[in-house]
C-alpha cells in the first residue's frame, strides 16, 4: 500500500501520505475552526458540515466556506492552499438558540460577489434561507414544523433551478420547496400522485401556491442522505433501512435499488460520468453500484466503524483512450444481431473486450481509473482506486494493475488536457459503444446512461444466461481473493438505449405526470443477527460498530425485518443483486488508509487544488494537493496544529 510512514501508536495523526499522483500534505495554516480554535465538545451534537461556493470575485479569491459546529454556524473566504486562514474575521457567524443548524447547502446559480443564497436545516425541522454577505435573512420554511417535526437530514438546491431546493428528514419523507412560495398556517393537505414498492410521492392540495410542493416517502426509517446525479435527471437515496434506492427525479420512477451488506446507509455521491453510484454506511464497507446494470460491482473493506461520508475526485479520475472504435463495420443492426448472437458462448467477441485487444495490439491501452474517497466514525480517510479490472470483469486486461504497485501506473492526464472517453455497456441483450470527448479538468462532462424507471429489478434469484453472470475468477488486481462466484449477481435487463424524462421546468413536470411505478421489486431487509451469520470471519473485521449501533436504530432494523418480511425473505435478499455475497463481487482494498483525527470524521470535499476533510471537534482541514502547496514555510512547522505529527 502506498502510504507515508509505519504509525506504531495508534493515536498518532498523519498529516501526510502518499498516492501515485504524489505527496498530500495538511496545511496548518490553512485550517478552519471556531475563532478560539479550542476543540468543540461534540457529545450530542450533529455532525460538522461544510459547504463550498464561488462568488466569481473578480480578485481571483471567490471561494466562500460554510461550516457548522454545535449551535454556530460560520462564513469566511476560504484561501484554501493560497493564504493562511484569518479566522479573527468571518463574513458571517450566527448562534442559533433552541435548534442546531444540521447541514447547509450554496445555490451556485445566484452567488455573486454581492449576494449568496445559503440554505441552512435545522434539528428541530426547520430549513432557513439567509444571505450571509448581505447579512439578511430571507425566509424561514416550517417555522411552526407543521410540514415535518423531525430532524432535516440533508438539504439540496435542485440542479439549475433558482427557485426549488428538496429536504430530507430523519421521518423518512423529502419535501419539494419552491422558495416564492409559503407554507400556510395549517397543516399541509396531500393528494397520492405516484406510488411503488416502499416509496410514494404526494403533491399538496392547496387553492393558492404553497409549501411543499410534494412529499416524497422513501423507505422505512430516516432517510441520511440524497444526491442529484450530474446531469439533475435522476437522484439517490440512501435510507436508514440499508437500502439505496434511485429515481428518476422529473418522472418520480424508481430506477434501480441496492441492499447494504447490513445495517443503514449513510453517505451517498455519484461518480462524474453518472455511470457509478457509491454509498456507505453501517456494515463498515463502501458499495459500489453500477447505474447501467441495477447491480452491485465492487465492495471496499478499510473501515474499521461507519462511514459517513463518500465522494468522488473528478480531478484524478481518467478515462484515456488511444482511438475511438472504428474497426467495425456494417450496419448498427449486423453489429448487435452478432453481438447477440455470440454472447452466451464468448465474452471475447464483446465490443469492449474486441477494442482492448486492438489497443493492447497498438499499445495504446485503455486505461480508466475511477478515484474516490471515505472518510468514517473511525477517524479514517481511505482513498481508493475503482480501475478497468474491476469495472469490466469479463475483458482482457488492458494492463496490470494492483494496489501495490500503484507508483508504476500512468500518471493522469494534466488539467485542461482533452481525452476521448469511450465505454462499452454490456446487457443481457445488446451492447452499446458511446463515445465522447471528456476534458479531464474539475468540471467534467456528465453522461448519465440507463433507462428511466423501466427495469426489471424484481428478476433477481436466478438466470440460466451465461452472458449474465459472474467470470469463473474475479479480478486480482486492487483485490483480495475470492471464491468461485455464485449467480446471485446476475445483471438486470436493460435496452441500451437512453429514455430520458421531460425537459420542462422540474417540478411541474413532475405534478403534470401521471406514470404510474411498474416492475419494482419486492424489498427485503436484512436483520442483524441473520446478517451476521451469513458472513465469513475473515471477510470482514468489525471493531466497535456494534457498539455504536442505537437501540432505536437496532430496534427498528428488527421491527422492520419481522413486521415486513418473513424469515424465508429476508435470506433472499443475501446472494441476489440487491445484496450480492461477499464473494460474489470485488474486494477492494484501499489505496490509502490513514488516521487524520481524534474525532470522527464528517466531511470530505475534493476541490481542484486540495481535499477538504472535518471532524467533529469543529475542524475544517485542507490537504494541497501534490505540486500545490502555497505555504511551504510553514508546513515545516506543525506547532499552530491542535495535533499531529509529521510522518
Amino acid at each position: 500500500m502506498a502510504a507515508e510512514g509505519g504509525g506504531k501508536e495508534t493515536n498518532e495523526i498523519k498529516t501526510q501520505f502518499t498516492t501515485r499522483e504524489g505527496v498530500y500534505k495538511l496545511l496548518t495554516h490553512s485550517e478552519y475552526s471556531r475563532p478560539n480554535r479550542v476543540p468543540f465538545n461534540s457529545q450530542g451534537s450533529n455532525p460538522v458540515k461544510v459547504s463550498f461556493v464561488n462568488v466569481n470575485d473578480q480578485s481571483g479569491n471567490g471561494d466562500r466556506i460554510c461550516f457548522n459546529v454545535g449551535r454556530e454556524l460560520y462564513f469566511y473566504i476560504y484561501k484554501g492552499v493560497r493564504k493562511a486562514a484569518d479566522l479573527s474575521k468571518p463574513i458571517d457567524k450566527r448562534i442559533y438558540k433552541g435548534t442546531q443548524p444540521t447541514c447547509h447547502d450554496f445555490n451556485p446559480l445566484t452567488a455573486t460577489a454581492e449576494s449568496v443564497s445559503l440554505l441552512v436545516g435545522f434539528s428541530a425541522g426547520q430549513v432557513q434561507l439567509i444571505d450571509p454577505i448581505k447579512k439578511e435573512t430571507s425566509k424561514l420554511f416550517n417555522e411552526e414544523r407543521l410540514i415535518d417535526k423531525s430532524r432535516v437530514t440533508c438539504v439540496r438546491w435542485v440542479p439549475g433551478s433558482e427557485s426549488l431546493f428538496l429536504v430530507a428528514h430523519s421521518s423518512g419523507s423529502m419535501y419539494l420547496y419552491n422558495v416564492e412560495n409559503t407554507c400556510g398556517t395549517t397543516a399541509p393537505n396531500y393528494q397520492l400522485l405516484k406510488q411503488g414498492e416502499n416509496y410514494a410521492v404526494h403533491t399538496c392540495k392547496s387553492k393558492s401556491a404553497r409549501n411543499p410542493l410534494l412529499r416524497w416517502t422513501v423507505g422505512e426509517g430516516a432517510l441520511n442522505e440524497f444526491a442529484f446525479s450530474p446531469d439533475g435527471k435522476f437522484l439517490a437515496c440512501a435510507s436508514q433501512d440499508g437500502f439505496l434506492r434511485v429515481f428518476g427525479f422529473d418522472a418520480a420512477e424508481l430506477h434501480g435499488t441496492m441492499k447494504s451488506y447490513f445495517g443503514g446507509l449513510l453517505c451517498v455521491c455519484w461518480s462524474p460520468d453518472g455511470r457509478y453510484i457509491v454509498a456507505g454506511g453501517e456494515d463498515d464497507l463502501v458499495t459500489v453500484w453500477s447505474f447501467s446494470d441495477c447491480r452491485v460491482i465492487a465492495r471496499g473493506h478499510g473501515h474499521k466503524s461507519w462511514v459517513s461520508v463518500v465522494a468522488f475526485d473528478h480531478c484524478t479520475t481518467s478515462v484515456e483512450d488511444g482511438d475511438p472504435p472504428a474497426e467495425f463495420s456494417g450496419s448498427d443492426e449486423d453489429f448487435y444481431e452478432q453481438i447477440h448472437f455470440s454472447a452466451g458462448r464468448d465474452r471475447a467477441n464483446s465490443a469492449h473486450s474486441r477494442l482492448s485487444k486492438r489497443n493492447s495490439t497498438d499499445s495504446r491501452p485503455v486505461s480508466v481509473t475511477y478515484r474516490f474517497g471515505s472518510v468514517g466514525q473511525d477517524t479514517q480517510l481511505c482513498l481508493w482506486d475503482l480501475t478497468e479490472d474491476i469495472l469490466f470483469p469479463h475483458l482482457p486486461l488492458s494492463r496490470t494493475r494492483t494496489h501495490t504497485n500503484v507508483m508504476s501506473a500512468t500518471s493522469p492526464p494534466a488539467t485542461g488536457q482533452t481525452t476521448t472517453t469511450t465505454s462499452t455497456t454490456t446487457t443481457s441483450s445488446t451492447t452499446t459503444t458511446t463515445t465522447t470527448t471528456t476534458t479531464t479538468t474539475c468540471t467534467s462532462t456528465t453522461n448519465t446512461g440507463g433507462t428511466n424507471g423501466k427495469d426489471s429489478i424484481s428478476n433477481t434469484s436466478t438466470s440460466g444466461n451465461p452472458a449474465n453472470s459472474l467470470p469463473g475468477t474475479l479480478p486480482r488486481s486492487n483485490s483480495l481473493p475470492h471464491s468461485n462466484p455464485a449467480g446471485g449477481s446476475t445483471p438486470n435487463s436493460h435496452t441500451g438505449s437512453s429514455s430520458n424524462s421531460s425537459s420542462s421546468t422540474k417540478g411541474n413536470s413532475i405534478i403534470d405526470s401521471a406514470f404510474i411505478a411498474t416492475g419494482v421489486s419486492k424489498f427485503a431487509t436484512l436483520s442483524i443477527h441473520d446478517s451476521r451469520k451469513e458472513r465469513h470471519e475473515k471477510d470482514h473485521k468489525r471493531n466497535h460498530s456494534m457498539g455504536h449501533i442505537s437501540s432505536k436504530s437496532s430496534d427498528k432494523l428488527n421491527q422492520l425485518s419481522s413486521s415486513r418480511t418473513s424469515k424465508a425473505e429476508t435470506t433472499k435478499t443475501l446472494g441476489t443483486t440487491l445484496c450480492p455475497r461477499m464473494e460474489d463481487v470485488p474486494l477492494l482494498e484501499p489505496l490509502v488508509c490513514k488516521k487524520i483525527a481524534h474525532e470522527r470524521l464528517t466531511v470530505l470535499i475534493f476541490l481542484e487544488d486540495c481535499l477538504v476533510t472535518a471532524c467533529q471537534e469543529g475542524f475544517v482541514c485542507t490537504w494541497a494537493r501534490p505540486g500545490k502547496v502555497g505555504l511551504l514555510s510553514s508546513q515545516n512547522n506543525p506547532a499552530n496544529s491542535p495535533s499531529g505529527t509529521v510522518v
